[in-house]
């Protein structure tokens, strides 16, 4: 079988992905969700391209299964370089498809028709258009191997910074999100949760409630519903405080944290990342540090969010899961029913880059609605849920040794990563993930969270192999086999803690070389792309005339995501007061093919200062028993006041393939903010956040 371009070579019929219509529109339907990265304008512009029609024209509809393709899970900046490209081909054959009818028909040939606007131009003028062939059930095939995408010189809707098609309903407060969602007698839910991990729910009180509101318990799930939200919220006080649980000390020290993982990496499952040893003089000095960095937490702005209605054995719920079709097989295994019997319709929510509490509301909508078949119930979580049990991005050691000739160059190098897994996504093992399947009457077991293949970009080691030029290497990780916090993806993943451990070394290194950090790092790279970004930033920062002042601070960090993504380099300047506030970002991305400039700047940006908040503010905070960070003063997410001036580049290669940009900014902004931290106070940074305490320490 022939293979077809990113997620087309899964879902290969042409009508899976897009449909021409007799009025004059094109609607394409694609796997991958938008989160707030617009994510439908740059399939919209792909497809309007390839059909050679106005963008005014084209659709985008929300994926749902079954209608949509099945296309994963909108992660891992993967959405333009595997959805595009899919769409880029099947719009191009849909072309092809359509000339060709239309050239048979009319006795033209094919290459002497053009299209404007989906009108086919012959050599004595129109012969035909898409919307007259629309109702010949064209694309019931499947897609051919050959297509032949427009050539970038050919290209005028890819390439320009189109307005977000998602905006205007954003900015005007449009009834877009799963949370304005409002159906025909439509019920609200409210789960009341246990006072620890693992606690067991014993009693129940019985005792009047507001309204009619009604009580649904499965074992330890307890949910209540009622008409309004402000019946459900009283009722679920009131709820709460009639229950008893019995539950333990669950949860390690917070304080010894770093200390547990090292334990518990002697029970956990070790393997190697990388490895090579090519000849190299003797090592003259070995630099070995240790980074850390804490659990860290999605903190969307609002709390997640699903409405459901069961009808008979059928189920159909709205969801802002990032991966419809994952979320359906694990609902299918927590009710032990068939997928096909689920219907996941996706709706917008909060903006959110890894796997937050999307999916485990979900569960908790359908099975508060399986008490009232055939009325819609809509569960909301509290802000105290969102921050307290969505899963969690895992505490990290990282340790490094890095060798150095007589010259102060690079010559050896070992890591070992210790970390939880970092995927429990929906949809991948054989028991469901989702929460509340775990505090079921038959609970379902929760099992360690795994690490993506290093092949799909990898969890802990993301990132975690240098790449600089370094003769010897050795890259293990340890994957632990506990999990007392359920952990899962956050953007980034491992890169956050891998690339600023690579880069505050290379940062030590270059001192003891006596040189600097940026000419230390071009000196250690052979990839010209690598090299580009770099000196973009560092022109874009006024990096060799910069001057020096007493408190302030710059620093440079620099990755390529995953290794085979895109290319970021950031320079941060950082000022040192009661605390250190970042305030300056000058980025530079290469991401490849440039669908939306615009929209590419906007993922670099918020990607940037997403690395900002998690560097200086961000950490969860436990007791033995609960997450005690549940709350916005317990934990801190960087404010409006206090996001730096952000400067850009993007070096657009149309000729190169699409890569995604949503991450690839994170982790060089942690990394350059730690060498600003160095430059402004003589310190190098070893735990995040950076916060006076932990620089204090160092």
């Amino acid at each position: 079988m022939h293979r077809l371009p990113g997620n087309l070579q899964t879902n290969r019929r042409l009508s899976q992905w897009l449909a021409i219509h007799p009025e004059g529109r094109v609607t394409i339907t694609p796997g991958k969700v938008e989160l707030g990265q617009g994510i439908l304008t740059t399939l919209s512009q792909i497809a309007a391209e390839e059909l050679e029609v106005d963008l005014a024209r084209i659709e985008a509809r929300p994926a749902a299964t079954p209608d949509s393709p099945d296309e994963g899970v909108t992660s891992g900046s993967l959405s333009t370089q595997d959805s595009g490209g899919a769409l880029r081909h099947a719009c191009a054959a849909a072309r092809a498809i359509f000339l060709g009818v239309v050239a048979q028909r009319v006795g033209v040939p094919v290459e002497a028709i053009s299209v404007e606007d989906g009108i086919f131009h012959g050599p004595a003028g129109p012969i035909g258009s898409y919307w007259s062939l629309a109702d010949q059930a064209l694309l019931e095939c499947e897609a051919p191997a050959e297509a032949r995408p427009r050539a970038p010189g050919e290209r005028r809707i890819v390439g320009r910074s189109i307005p977000r098609i998602d905006l205007p309903d954003k900015v005007f407060g449009a009834a877009r999100y799963v949370h304005d969602l409002r159906l025909p007698g439509m019920l609200h839910a409210r789960v009341v949760r246990p006072p620890a991990r693992g606690a067991r729910l014993v009693a129940l009180r019985d005792g009047p409630l507001p309204g009619e509101a009604r009580v649904v318990r499965d074992g330890s799930f307890l949910a209540v519903l009622a008409a309004t939200e402000w019946e459900v919220e009283a009722a679920a006080a009131r709820l709460a405080a009639r229950t008893e649980w019995e539950a333990s000390d669950t949860l390690p020290e917070q304080a010894l944290l770093a200390d547990w993982l090292r334990e518990a990496a002697t029970r956990g499952e070790r393997s190697s990342v990388a490895s090579r040893a090519e000849p190299a003089p003797p090592a003259a000095q070995t630099l070995r540090r240790s980074f850390h960095r804490p659990y860290l937490a999605h903190a969307s702005i609002a709390p997640s969010c699903a409405v459901a209605r069961w009808e008979g054995e059928r189920v159909e719920v709205f969801t802002h899961s990032q991966g419809p079709y994952n979320l359906r097989a694990d609902l299918a295994k927590t009710l032990r029913c068939d997928p096909t019997l689920i219907t996941v319709r996706h709706r917008e929510g909060a903006g959110c880059y890894g796997h937050n509490g999307a999916d485990d509301v979900a569960l908790d909508a359908v099975l508060a609605a399986r008490a009232v078949p055939g009325t819609p119930v809509r569960l909301l979580w509290s802000r105290a849920e969102e921050l307290g049990w969505s899963p969690f991005s895992p505490a990290m050691l990282v340790d490094v040794e890095a060798d150095l000739d007589a010259a102060g160059t690079l010559i050896g190098w070992r890591s070992h990563i210790v970390s939880n897994g970092h995927s429990s996504r929906p949809g991948r093992d054989a028991v469901p993930t989702l929460l509340a399947a775990s505090m079921l009457a038959t609970p379902f077991p929760v099992k360690p969270s795994i690490n993506p293949a290093m092949a799909a970009g990898g969890g802990a080691p993301r990132n975690a192999v240098p790449l600089y030029r370094i003769p010897a290497m050795s890259v293990e990780t340890t994957r632990l086999l506990e999990m007392p916090l359920r952990t899962s993806a956050l953007r980034g993943l491992g890169a956050t803690l891998n690339v600023w451990s690579i880069e505050s070394v290379m940062d030590e290194a270059a001192a003891l070389a006596g040189a600097d950090p940026l000419d230390y790092r071009l000196r250690h790279l052979e990839d010209p792309r690598a090299v580009a970004v770099l000196r973009r930033a560092a022109d874009l920062a006024g990096w060799a005339g910069r001057a020096r002042r007493e408190g302030w601070g710059r620093g440079i960090g620099f990755a390529r995501y995953k290794n085979t993504g895109a290319w970021a380099a950031v320079i941060a300047e950082v000022e040192a007061l009661d605390r250190v506030l970042c305030r300056r970002l000058w980025i530079a991305g290469d991401v490849g093919e440039a669908v939306n400039p615009d929209g590419v700047l906007n993922q670099l940006e918020g990607g940037a200062i997403h690395g900002a908040s998690v560097a200086l503010l961000e950490k969860v905070r436990f007791d033995r028993r609960t997450v005690a960070s549940d709350h916005w003063e317990g934990y801190p997410i960087l404010r409006f006041s206090e996001v730096p001036k952000v400067e850009l580049a993007l070096i657009d290669r149309p000729e190169e393939a699409f890569l995604g940009a949503g991450e690839a900014s994170m982790a060089p902004a942690i990394a350059a903010i730690a060498g600003g931290i160095t430059e402004a106070l003589g310190i190098r940074p070893r735990q995040l956040p950076f916060t006076p305490e932990n620089l204090a320490r160092a």
